[in-house]
């Protein structure tokens, strides 16, 4: 009996111990699995900077900016079952393209088996990627910004502010990121239509509003400030701005992750450029004789601190210094004008990078005056073009590269033959200065060239001048066939009044930005003369993406300043109904 029992109790023992085991090898295959994971928790795989500050000309794309995770884990080898890694539908292209996944890791359709899930965050977990959305309009759109409450009001279906009746414009990713982040929209709230169809259906069906990526960003579009914050402005601040979105990573913590690659973001200020074109600057006359009164940089008073935040300031000086130019009054007999040397300090101040020389009196002062102050743009390192010491020169394109964007100025002076108001000494021969005579052969081979060389060719005319609003046939064949020839930006120097603009393929045509610094006030008809532009042109890894209108006024003979709201509104309203839009 005693013996029996004790055989009972053996096997007993022998059972529990395979029971143990079974137990041990299903916890180590559920670990394995990562299928006895608490619950996703964070996983630290994102630096909280996104927008950290690279150092500037640095030849890497934002988007394919990465970190590297702060997890230490070893890789999963071959031999281990995958961590399954699940991306939302919604994610933008661009940001899916630059997620790497090193062996050991798949991607699973069912977000419930993933180890990992990226996805938008509305609950601000702390590992965030940053993805920027902008809200745009047609080109030629007044209303220059919203307030988040107006977004959100049109999300949710509100029937006031300034999208009443148009339901805002986005393709399925993008409305897929916004539902994620902020809720469903309401019932006809939003238009959804594919990428590439946005920017025509909004042109068509004016007035129409947008969000896009801002990757997604092209110059047709005008870019509307929300809260004062714009993705285009150099002083931009993203944790201000209502459509930067957040995308988390979340999962197991015990995934090994060192060898993950992610975005940190769309935008990296570091690979952003803003160029200043500006208009007729001639430091005579009225305008020089205010200087001599009220100080020599009492011009730029109010609009110099615009002109030196941006990148690249280019100011198109039609006249030459010269040591014996006579002390300056408000009007003249002639036409024949010089400038004080002292008179440099007006450029210096706004912040002059780059000087365009097509201009008709560069050379009214003679050979001497003209390479005088040739020589002070050299003392002072700033790189002049459409205008040099001999054809040679003149016709020499001035090359500039910032923050990874290359950037070709280019420009010339139609000619005597053309204006028939200028004295044909004002071009430059093989043997005296002046300005470049447009050969448009030459022209057209050149800019193939520097295109070749991923250069954003900007060409700045002299052309005949007109006191219209409206483009004239001459002006819109001559700037298409430099458009044609591929070049970025066609913008015209020559113009007192403004002129309008078009888009010809790929590029920006502004046909006349009227004066910056010339005492042409209350001269025109209608006091059109006194209206002008600077226009900021953007550029973002090597491609232009927009421009921003900055609209000015003159109060007197020198000093413009930026126009108000109202102003605004009724010249960009005269502004774009001339350029037939």
């Amino acid at each position: 009996m005693m013996q029996q029992l004790h055989e009972k109790f053996l096997r007993l023992i022998r059972l529990l111990d395979e029971m143990r085991q079974h137990i041990i090898a299903l916890l180590i295959a559920c670990l394995l699995l990562a299928g006895c994971s608490t619950g996703l928790q964070p996983s630290a795989l994102i630096s909280p900077t996104a927008n950290s500050t690279q150092p500037a000309n640095t030849t890497a794309t934002a988007r394919a900016t990465a970190v590297q995770p702060t997890l230490t884990q070893p890789p999963a080898t071959s031999t281990q079952t995958p961590y399954l890694v699940w991306l939302a539908p919604y994610l933008p292209e661009d940001m899916r393209s630059e997620i790497n996944l090193p062996q050991g890791y798949i991607l699973t359709n069912n977000s419930q088996d993933a180890n990992l899930k990226l996805e938008a965050d509305n609950q601000n977990l702390p590992p965030r990627i940053q993805w920027i959305y902008a809200l745009v309009a047609p080109f030629p759109t007044i209303t220059d910004g919203v307030s988040s409450d107006d977004i959100k009001a049109a999300w949710s279906g509100g029937a006031s502010g300034p999208f009443a009746g148009s339901p805002l414009l986005m393709d399925g990713s993008t409305l897929g990121v916004l539902s994620a982040a902020w809720g469903a929209p309401a019932d006809l709230a939003i238009r959804v239509l594919p990428g590439d169809q946005l920017l025509e259906t909004a042109w068509s069906d004016q007035p129409s509003w947008a969000i896009v990526p801002f990757e997604s960003l092209t110059p047709r579009w005008k870019v509307l400030a929300v809260d004062g914050q714009s993705p285009i402005h150099k002083d931009f601040e993203p944790a201000q701005y209502a459509l930067n979105i957040h995308f988390a990573l979340i999962g197991d913590v015990n995934v090994p992750t060192s060898d993950l690659t992610l975005p940190v973001s769309n935008r990296d200020a570091s690979h952003l450029t803003t160029v200043a074109m500006t208009g007729v600057t001639a430091m005579v006359r009225a305008t020089a004789f205010s200087m001599e009164m009220k100080g020599y940089t009492y011009p730029a008073e109010d609009i110099g601190p615009l002109l030196t935040q941006a990148d690249i300031t280019h100011i198109s000086n039609e006249i030459a210094f010269s040591p014996d130019c006579p002390y300056p009054t408000p009007t003249m007999d002639n036409l024949v004008f010089c400038s004080s040397p002292a008179y440099i300090e007006l450029l210096k101040v706004v912040g002059t990078d780059v000087v365009e020389l097509t201009g008709d009196h560069f050379m009214d002062y003679g050979a001497e005056a003209t390479l005088f102050t040739l020589q002070m743009y050299k003392d002072l390192g700033w790189p002049y073009y459409g205008g040099g010491a001999n054809a040679e020169d003149a016709r020499q394109p001035v090359l500039m590269e910032n923050n990874g964007n290359k950037i070709a100025f280019m420009g010339c002076n139609v000619g005597c033959e053309v204006k028939n108001s200028i004295p044909c000494d004002a071009i430059a021969t093989d043997d005296h200065p002046g300005a470049s005579q447009c050969d448009f052969d030459a022209i057209s081979a050149e800019i193939a060239t520097l295109r070749d060389q991923e250069y954003s060719v900007i060409f700045t005319f002299q052309h005949r001048e007109y006191y219209t609003y409206t483009t004239e046939p001459i002006l819109a064949n001559d700037f298409g066939l430099v458009a044609k020839a591929g070049a970025t930006i066609v913008s015209g120097s020559q113009a007192h009044q403004p002129h309008g603009f078009s888009f010809d393929g790929g590029a920006f045509i502004h046909y006349g930005l009227g004066n910056l610094f010339f005492d042409q006030y209350h001269y025109c008809a209608y006091n059109a003369c006194d209206d002008a532009f600077i226009d900021r042109h953007v550029f973002y890894d090597g491609r232009y993406i927009s421009t921003e209108l900055i609209t000015i006024r003159f109060v007197d003979f020198a000093k413009p300043r930026l126009m108000t709201p109202e102003e605004r509104a009724h010249f960009l309203d005269i502004i774009f109904n001339a350029s037939g839009w």
